[in-house]
């Protein structure tokens, strides 16, 4: 046939094709053997999860493949709280038939890890384990803390769907295949405070619903416990010995050892629980707990609101609301925020009402709603300032719900209008990096080789990018000089007062101390000092001050009028000494040692005007004026100086006085 030819995809088609229908064929062909199922028999259990089993009969003389009897779980509803347990009533049916000639009372052995579901029962009060039946009866859990089930003596796995051979579990919050989203894991440590006045203290309070509770205690306290139902009944049970108990129809097991306690509750919780510590005194004791807390409070997404516009064209918008799920209704929003894990559903929004509105000419043009109708969006006003420089603080702004109709005016609506993105911030932190701290480098040497002398270290105040700046409290600056004491002796009289450092350790201390930091406030603002005026001797050095702002909003420096500035402004000269000139002793005299190391005093100390002396008198007679000279000396040698050292020093008032009084000679 033209155009017909099989690809190997074909071929592979068809070989599974005839495959597939040999084996249908096959199986057919073994079920042909057998009768018809039969009905189910009756469950093996009226509660708590039975076992039901369903037969048929081989039709064919030769063996048949495959099982006669099946099985599936029935009566999958929880048993009240006084049934008891199901192994148990089994030991018990055993209580009236005597054992080796005399009678007991059976108790259950649970959890036997080599056969599970043979009856093995305890004598109560005595070491007496015997296995009182092969097989236990069907529908009976292997292990307490499990739903696989006996079936004909043999361990079944049963999910937590409640169906044979499935691998369903439940999550730790007790919802079959969950994902662990309703629940949260809650974990701490109490520590007991003794006091003279408290006899108790709460130690954790577990809500209704909570699941795996287990607490341990260590010390010599004792553990007790109060419950509280939906119902408002309260009840407290003092766990004064080991064992298992029923509270409100939650199993409790507890332990009790010389020196700690053991409290463990599966769950879920059927009241809600305060574990409380009771001290006897002795000493300190700690308490660890975990538990599983159901999320009780979750958002609920609401229906639409009501359409935005009667006709034309308008939107609409649902909402979220905090629901209770164990008193089924609505709370505040707060109460569903204390659980991270709830996430509030973002609103939905829906165009609505798009009929024409009513018009002249009964027709009215229904442009896309977001050009008609723009939607409301949220508008903010601008961030106030940090509430702290540094260290962290907080800024604020208000944020509100606003409109804006075809005109462009803009007026503010309710805020559920604008819940279809989400809301601004209202609160942010700020200035969050550390504030300026003091750092003392290491000391310097000692300034002798014996006895008492000085040492200095420099001291920076640091900012949180490692970088020298100002702002730190003077009050808790380091110190920057103390006295040493070298073990040497010394063979030469002692000096009167410690020997002061070499000149540059202490300038070097005194002028990182300087530094000064643009704030948002006008402030004075230094700059570097110059180099010294002078090689050797006594110099003077200077620098420019200037009156600057720091611009928040720029970010950028300003330059501000000397006047805008408060508080003293810095000097702008002083002295300086570039060490001894050659030839000159070394040895200091007393009014050098104060003006080097005393503080390193200003120009303005230093250099000052001063009256010198009058001008010769304007007339030889008959009457003139004499005006007085003023010299800028430096007050230390008494010599005159260069005027422009004497600028930061006012400048005295011009005097004048009379002379040449005596009358002129006649002509």
């Amino acid at each position: 046939m033209e155009g017909c030819r099989w690809t190997t995809a074909g071929t592979l088609l068809l070989a599974s094709l005839v495959l597939s229908s040999r084996t249908a064929r096959s199986e057919e062909d073994r079920d042909s053997l057998w009768d018809a199922w039969g009905s189910w028999s009756e469950c093996s259990r009226t509660c708590g999860g039975g076992a039901s089993y369903s037969l048929r009969r081989c039709l064919s003389s030769k063996t048949c493949e495959g099982r006669n009897i099946r099985y599936r779980t029935c009566s999958n509803v929880d048993c009240p709280p006084e049934a008891g347990d199901f192994r148990a009533q089994q030991c018990s049916a055993h209580n009236d038939v005597k054992y080796q000639g005399q009678f007991y009372e059976w108790l259950p052995v649970l959890n036997d890890p080599d056969n599970p579901c043979s009856l093995k029962c305890q004598a109560r009060g005595a070491a007496l384990v015997v296995e009182l039946a092969p097989k236990v009866l069907d529908g009976t859990r292997c292990y307490t803390e499990s739903l696989d089930m006996c079936i004909s003596g043999l361990c079944q796995i049963v999910g937590c769907d409640r169906q044979l051979g499935s691998a369903v579990k439940e999550d730790n919050c007790g919802v079959c295949n969950g994902d662990g989203s309703t629940c949260r894991l809650v974990r701490g440590q109490y520590k007991s405070q003794l006091s003279a006045n408290k006899l108790d203290d709460t130690v954790v309070a577990i809500p209704y619903g909570s699941r795996q509770v287990r607490l341990v205690l260590k010390g010599p306290d004792h553990l007790y416990l109060e419950s509280k139902t939906l119902q408002g009944v309260k009840s407290e049970n003092s766990l004064s010995s080991t064992g298992s108990f029923l509270v409100d129809n939650s199993s409790i097991d507890f332990q009790k050892f010389p020196d700690k306690e053991i409290l463990r509750i599966s769950g879920p919780l059927s009241a809600d629980f305060t574990i409380k510590i009771r001290y006897t005194g002795a000493a300190d004791s700690s308490v660890q707990f975990i538990f599983y807390q159901p999320i009780i409070h979750r958002w609920r997404e609401t229906d639409f609101f009501p359409c935005s516009a009667s006709c034309g064209g308008g939107y609409q918008l649902t909402s979220a609301e905090c629901f209770d799920l164990r008193s089924s209704r609505v709370v505040a929003d707060q109460y569903c925020h204390y659980y991270p894990e709830n996430i509030k559903p973002k609103p939905k929004l829906q165009e609505c009402n798009l009929d024409p509105c009513p018009a002249s000419d009964g027709y009215k043009q229904i442009m896309p709603y977001d050009l008609y109708h723009p939607l409301p969006r949220w508008e903010s006003t601008p961030w106030t300032a940090c509430s702290s420089s540094c260290g962290g603080g907080i800024q604020s702004r208000s944020v509100s719900c606003v409109e804006e109709d075809i005109q462009g005016h803009i007026s503010p609506v309710e805020e559920w209008k604008c819940m279809y993105t989400p809301k601004m911030p209202v609160v942010q932190p700020c200035n969050i990096f550390d504030c300026p701290k003091w750092l003392a480098q290491e000391w310097s040497p000692c300034t002798v080789t014996c006895g008492q002398g000085l040492r200095y270290r420099v001291v920076l105040c640091i900012d949180h990018r490692g970088m020298h700046t100002g702002g730190c409290s003077p009050k808790t600056k380091p110190h920057i000089k103390e006295e040493c004491i070298v073990p040497t002796p010394c063979y030469k009289p002692k000096e009167k007062l410690p020997v002061e450092a070499k000149l540059p350790w202490y300038k070097q201390a005194q002028e990182l101390e300087e530094g000064a930091v643009v704030s948002e406030e006008p402030s004075f603002i230094p700059e570097a000092w110059s180099t010294c005026s002078v090689t050797c001797g006594v110099g003077s050095q200077m620098r420019l001050v200037k009156c600057q702002v720091l611009l928040s909003f720029s970010q950028s420096v300003a330059d501000l009028p000397i006047d805008e500035c408060e508080g003293p402004k810095p000097v702008s000269q002083r002295a300086c000494y570039s060490g001894p000139c050659s030839g000159e002793a070394t040895e200091y005299t007393p009014e050098e040692t104060e003006l080097l190391y005393g503080g390193l005093q200003e120009f303005d100390e230093l250099y000052d005007w001063e009256y010198e002396g009058f001008t010769e008198c304007s007339e030889s007679c008959g009457g003139g004026v004499q005006e007085a000279v003023v010299t800028c000396l430096n007050k230390q040698t008494r010599e005159t100086a260069d005027e422009t050292l004497c600028v930061t020093s006012r400048r005295p008032p011009q005097l004048l006085k009379a002379c040449s009084l005596d009358p002129c000679p006649p002509r």
